[in-house]
């Protein structure tokens, strides 16, 4: 068996709405049935017995190894922990060839989870050992240091419960959620609205505290020191040795270099050595003896308030200090890192010299009862405990923290309070407020030692988007045969007419608000990716073709409207494993799949393999098509439903008695209505802006004002007037193009006609054949070059198809063969008569134009 490719399918897919890996897998005769294979399963389910059984596949009752491949890689990251259900296998026409897929949770993980599923079932066949205790602790570490932690992946659950989109802008903790110009973005716990300055505040206690006293809300008096004599006479001032104080760094985190309740000149000394290991500058204040409590407030809201606990270990007279800490730590719950509720006790030279001050060492055993302190400071990062005291917090005190937390400007602010009991006013009980924290640590909430978790996730989320926001932008996906980019452009141009900032991506580029920002083939999920994160986009038209989809899936979770072209032969049949138009309708009937529920299926309903597609959207479906007496077209409108078709030289528009007419005259790209496919094209994109929301006096306007020029549809039957002669430059490059432009054609006069053209080398030798064989019963005379990439042919080989497809050609009476695309237009357009017309099958788009505009220019 042999792996041939890996791929990560990001977004839904061919075969489901999970992110999944795909792999091409070979596989020997022998490995076509594991059951020509005596004692493997056995061998295999000796090495891992958590597989689940095996199922034919195909016809023949067969278990092929690609399928072991596949379940072995969906059980190992199950037992590792993984939510994964989903996985498949398909044997494809080539023989021993197979594709597999799996879903996974995290990409890497999925992809070291099929590498080990190789490497199981190779042992499995020659009967070697497999680790696979070794297997699991690679998948589970590699599963950790992957996924969000506790408080950011409780942040994305609340997001996706909320039907908000979210995706992950680093590998830590920075999550962008919704899309465009309505998308937010945290890090960790901190909102992008917090300020700078904000966070700069609550990293200087000093300057903090200061605030904080102005606007009222109680803080222990203390101040900065430069030495350990300094901190000492600070100690002094403050009321040393009768009043304990508190000796930290002035903008330290999680505890670190904090010293408590110091009252003497020595632990001065160690303290003040203690701080400087983390920051220069450090800071005495006055000790609040009590509990340490921390409370969370989200906006202007207290969310959740915990009394957190130092680490600690209470003695049973039986075991030492040393193996009491190492019961607790094996608690599950507690982890090495941020990414379990708790975290293991540090049982460090710290740790050591807290237990000396109680008269203790690492194998004292402390009688029953005993609680035993092993660090001054609760936080949990170093293995303190929390309880929910959130039902507890007394009004005012949840006031200070309000205060406290608007006072720095935090949006998601943790506010430290020492005093005895959150049951009463702070100031009543000689408390304060000692600290407050951006970016707070959300776990002690969530899922505290004792009492009940808050949904914390949910307020953050509440607090970026409002009740009903989605953070959702209109998507419309576009896809089929022919005709995705002109539909495309035309879509993005009507929404555009409405006021919306539009982000476009087609084969020509990536557009923002009218502006190219890449170019090239743009018709895939990474650029419709970059429009998503743009901030500048309030709507988004992506063209989404085959290669992308097979590739990487769709950029998006779910689309406001999918709109099908239609679906043709000729369309890079034959490549990855996609043969037959039906294979490619299953295909492209993705984007359609993945409607919203309140979104909508835009499809042709003169083409019955797009018509069919209707039956798997989740959303409504709106028809189009020229014809209003066919049976699609005329059951829908009797159903009351959307619909657009062409009656009476208008294109209408209706929805149960309401009705929109447009005439064709006022729509210069349909040439009052000549040019069969641009009315198609037309079609689709008035209801693709309708179904986004569009209002009609946009629609109206956009029709009116998008032409059919090479600056509003490049290599989209660009018409230019050259020397009283017709020159027409289309993109179009399979049979179904070519008979649709020949439609087209057949509407314009022109006394002798010509044709330049070219194919693309990964078409089968039959789509390349029958382009010139359309071609030949049109034009007279047709001029045949070869463009600049063969895309895997040999040099001369698809010229040599086209001139085959023009055998016996009814019509055509002179053929050239030209090495080069510009040479071939110029050997055309040097032949052009008044009254005559050229049309010229452009390879590259915008130099081609560009080439002919200069020449026109000329005369």
């Amino acid at each position: 068996m042999e792996v041939i490719r890996i791929r990560a399918l990001r977004g839904p897919n061919l075969w489901s709405h999970h992110t999944a890996i795909e792999a091409i897998v070979s596989c020997s005769t022998e490995e076509e049935n594991i059951d020509l294979l005596p004692g493997f399963e056995v061998r295999l389910r000796a090495r891992f017995a958590g597989i689940a059984a095996l199922q034919p596949i195909g016809h023949n009752d067969a278990v092929p190894m690609a399928h072991v491949l596949e379940m072995t890689a969906l059980a190992l990251q199950a037992e590792a922990g993984c939510p994964v259900t989903f996985s498949r296998t398909t044997q494809t026409l080539e023989k021993g060839i197979y594709q597999m897929v799996v879903e996974y949770t995290e990409e890497e993980v999925g992809r070291l989870a099929v590498e080990l599923a190789e490497q199981l079932i190779k042992s499995a066949l020659d009967d070697t050992p497999f680790d696979l205790a070794d297997a699991l602790h690679r998948l589970r570490d590699l599963d950790e240091d992957e996924r969000l932690g506790p408080s950011t992946g409780a942040i994305v659950h609340a997001a996706v419960v909320r039907n908000i989109p979210f995706k992950r802008m680093t590998k830590g903790s920075m999550v962008m959620f919704g899309w465009g110009s309505r998308q937010r973005r945290i890090q960790a716990a901190e909102m992008d609205s917090t300020g700078a300055i904000a966070e700069t505040i609550a990293q200087d206690k000093e300057l903090t505290k200061k605030l904080l006293d102005a606007a009222g809300v109680p803080v222990p008096h203390g101040r900065s020191v430069e030495s350990a004599d300094d901190a000492w006479q600070a100690a002094c001032e403050i009321g040393a040795p009768d009043v304990p104080v508190v000796v930290k760094p002035k903008d330290g985190n999680q505890g670190k270099g904090v010293t408590v309740n110091v009252t003497t000149r020595e632990q001065i000394d160690k303290a003040f050595a203690a701080a400087r290991e983390f920051r220069d500058d450090i800071l005495v204040e006055r000790f609040l003896p009590g509990h340490d409590f921390r409370l969370l407030v989200i906006g202007n809201k207290l969310i959740a308030a915990a009394r957190r606990d130092p680490p600690h270990v209470v003695g049973d007279g039986v075991h030492s200090v040393r193996q009491l800490v190492e019961t607790v730590n094996a608690d599950p719950r507690r982890g090495s890192g941020h990414a379990t509720s708790l975290t293991k006790i540090r049982f460090d030279d710290i740790a050591l010299e807290r237990l000396s001050l109680q008269g203790l060492n690492a194998d004292s055993v402390p009688p029953h009862g005993q609680r035993v302190i092993l660090r001054n400071n609760a936080n949990l990062s170093t293995g303190g405990s929390a309880t929910d005291v959130t039902d507890d917090v007394h009004p005012e005190v949840a006031a200070r923290a309000v205060e406290a937390a608007q006072m720095i400007g935090l949006d998601i602010c943790g506010v430290d309070v020492v005093c005895d009991s959150v049951l009463q006013p702070i100031e009543a009980q000689g408390g304060g407020v000692v600290e407050v924290n951006a970016a707070p640590g959300l776990r002690m909430h969530l899922t505290p030692s004792y009492g009940k978790g808050r949904p914390v996730g949910e307020a953050i989320i509440s607090a970026m988007f409002p009740e009903g926001d989605d953070g959702r932008i209109p998507v419309v996906a576009v896809t089929g045969t022919n005709g995705k980019t002109t539909t495309v452009r035309l879509t993005a141009h009507l929404m555009a007419a409405s006021g919306l900032r539009v982000g476009m991506t087609n084969t020509d580029g990536v557009y923002i608000n009218g502006r190219r920002t890449d170019s090239g083939d743009c018709s895939g999920p990474r650029s419709a990716r970059n429009v998503l994160q743009h901030p500048d986009v309030d709507a988004a038209v992506f063209e989404t073709a085959r290669g992308g989809i097979l590739r990487e899936g769709l950029a998006f979770d779910r689309c406001k409207v999918a709109v099908v072209t239609n679906i043709g032969a000729g369309d890079h049949l034959g490549l990855n494993y996609i043969t037959t138009v039906e294979d490619l309708a299953v295909l492209k009937r993705v984007i359609v799949q993945n409607v919203d529920k309140n979104g909508v299926a835009v499809l042709n309903a003169i083409d019955p393999i797009v018509a069919g597609m209707a039956a798997t959207c989740r959303g409504k479906v709106t028809f189009f098509g020229a014809d209003r007496e066919h049976p699609v077209i005329a059951t829908h409108i009797a159903q009351g439903r959307r619909t657009v078709y062409v009656d009476d030289g208008c294109l209408v528009a209706v929805e149960g008695k309401r009705e929109e007419r447009i005439a064709l005259r006022d729509v210069p790209i349909t040439k009052n209505g000549a040019i069969g496919f641009q009315v198609e094209n037309v079609m689709a994109s008035v209801a693709a802006a309708w179904g986004a929301g569009i209002d009609w006096a946009s629609i109206r306007a956009g029709l009116a004002t998008f032409d059919n020029d090479s600056a509003n549809a490049p290599g989209r039957f660009n018409m230019f007037d050259f020397r009283g002669a017709t020159v027409i430059a289309d993109y179009g490059h399979n049979p179904d193009a070519m008979l649709a432009l020949v439609q087209a054609v057949d509407a314009l006069p022109g006394k002798r006609r010509s044709v330049v053209i070219s194919g693309a080398g990964d078409r089968r030798d039959e789509d390349i054949r029958q382009q010139t064989e359309i071609l030949g019963r049109a034009f007279d005379d047709v001029v045949l070059y070869q463009d600049a990439c063969q895309r895997g042919r040999e040099d001369g080989e698809v010229v040599r198809l086209l001139r085959e497809g023009l055998n016996g050609a009814a019509r055509t009476t002179h053929i050239d063969e030209i090495n080069g695309e510009f040479i071939a237009i110029d050997t055309a357009l040097d032949r052009l008569q008044p009254g005559d017309l050229c049309l010229v099958l452009v390879d590259q788009v915008e130099e081609s134009l560009a080439h002919i505009a200069k020449r026109v220019a000329v005369g």
